[in-house]
């Protein structure tokens, strides 16, 4: 690199990480320490490529309604979540030990890149050439292959971060990328509410290929990083040890309490696409109320982890069952404004309001049970308690992801109901549980 281009990129790198020395490095090896401005760049473009491909191709907004507008039978829009998450979550089961025998890991992120990129081009062939049921299993099976992808993706890229970022930047860079892509997420949102034309599936066409070729220079990005070799050892397999572990449902009373309260908190998972699916019913054209509902999904996503944050601390418990009553409640409201065919939701404003406070509250949902796991574990059994529950919860929400085929046979909002029951049950349930945040 010429020593013009490395100056400037050192002066942008102090100006962004408040330092006067570029070269100050803690916690990497020595080596890396000279790359450390050129990594940080690379690592952040790639990072915030990739969030926002990801929410271009969302499994709970832009895909259900892709399915939606294509015709497809609601059943497909039962799979997209759970594949989404138990996708993401078995590479990191079976891949994670041969990762960790890796010395250089940045090959895992670039192949996880790669595939990203193929399969959402291959939703966007679907969106442009396919209709009905045939369009609804090619999209499920190139969501499986993106899911895979970036389960690769999140395995290999945390490793990279640690052997190439130094400790007290890592938390900058990730703050910076994902402000990034929720100012481009927003700005998706305003641009398909208020100023596009296109017809639907055109439209979301045209986002699944702007979300592959933003994948595509994220590869490129990425592989700039001089990623050095680290060390080979430790790194069990996780599911080798959840398998193992599956007694600890039998023995131990409060993780066992704590996973069927889990398991039965997937239904605030699983209830957004049904969401999506109810406000496109009630459109006036093919992308009427679209995009407002990302901009609704994108302010949630800004102002509720705060609140939650601050609650957790003082009881996740209290969060789990906050978050989950009030799904719950919402649902109901939203069912019985749909059975009797309330003018309300002609309004795309109303259904955004719905999806902004779902969103909202699924949020604390995620954030309660996560601080909860790791407040009721302890360091002996803390990875074994997180194995074995995501073991467990992953193969529930695939089964659960059937639960679309009651839209089909009866109607979106009974799904929705029935949703929101179980959480109203799941929220019921967790105050059974023992207080752990104390």
């Amino acid at each position: 690199m010429p020593q013009h281009d490395k100056s400037r990129l050192d002066k942008a790198y102090d100006l962004i990480n408040n330092e006067e020395d570029a070269r100050v490095c803690k916690d990497i090896p020595d080596a890396a320490c000279h790359h450390q401005p050129k990594n940080f760049f690379a690592y952040l473009i790639a990072n915030f490529l990739g969030k926002i491909a990801d929410e271009l191709a969302s499994a709970k907004l832009t895909l259900p309604w892709l399915l939606g507008a294509l015709g497809t039978p609601a059943v497909f829009t039962g799979f997209l979540v759970p594949i989404r998450e138990a996708g993401v979550l078995l590479p990191q089961l079976f891949v994670a030990a041969a990762v960790r025998h890796l010395p250089v890991r940045k090959g895992v992120w670039l192949l996880g890149a790669a595939l990203s990129a193929i399969a959402l081009a291959v939703m966007a062939l679907t969106a442009g050439w396919v209709s009905g049921v045939a369009a609804g299993w090619a999209i499920i099976v190139s969501l499986v292959v993106f899911s895979l992808a970036r389960g690769l993706c999140s395995v290999s890229a945390k490793d990279v971060l640690g052997k190439t970022i130094s400790k007290g930047r890592r938390g900058n860079l990730m703050g910076i990328s994902s402000g990034i892509a929720g100012v481009a997420t927003l700005g998706v949102g305003v641009y398909i509410e208020f100023f596009s034309q296109n017809p639907s599936s055109d439209l979301l066409a045209g986002l699944l290929w702007v979300g592959a070729i933003l994948w595509a220079i994220a590869f490129v990005v990425f592989a700039q990083i001089e990623e050095h070799p680290g060390a080979t050892e430790g790194g069990g397999n996780a599911f080798a040890a959840a398998f193992k572990s599956f007694a600890l449902l039998k023995t131990d009373r409060p993780f066992r309490q704590y996973v069927i309260g889990r398991a039965l908190l997937l239904s605030t998972a699983l209830a957004p696409p049904f969401y999506v699916l109810l406000a496109q019913q009630y459109s006036e054209n093919d992308l009427s109320g679209l995009g407002m509902l990302i901009i609704a999904s994108g302010i949630a996503g800004a102002i509720s982890a705060p609140v939650w944050g601050k609650m957790g601390d003082r009881s996740s418990r209290f969060v789990m069952i906050l978050a989950s009553l009030s799904a719950g409640i919402l649902g109901i409201v939203l069912f019985a404004l749909a059975e009797s065919d309330s003018p309300w939701l002609s309004n795309p404003l109303v259904h955004a309001g719905f999806f902004l406070l779902l969103t909202v509250f699924y949020s604390g949902v995620r954030l309660g049970r996560k601080v909860y796991l790791v407040d009721l574990a302890n360091a002996d059994n803390r990875a074994t308690y997180v194995a074995l529950s995501n073991t467990v919860i992953g193969l529930a929400m695939l089964a659960g992801g059937a639960i679309g085929l009651l839209a089909d046979i009866l109607s979106i909002q009974v799904v929705i109901l029935v949703l929101s029951v179980i959480a109203v049950l799941a929220a019921l349930w967790i105050a059974r549980l023992p207080e752990v945040s104390d």
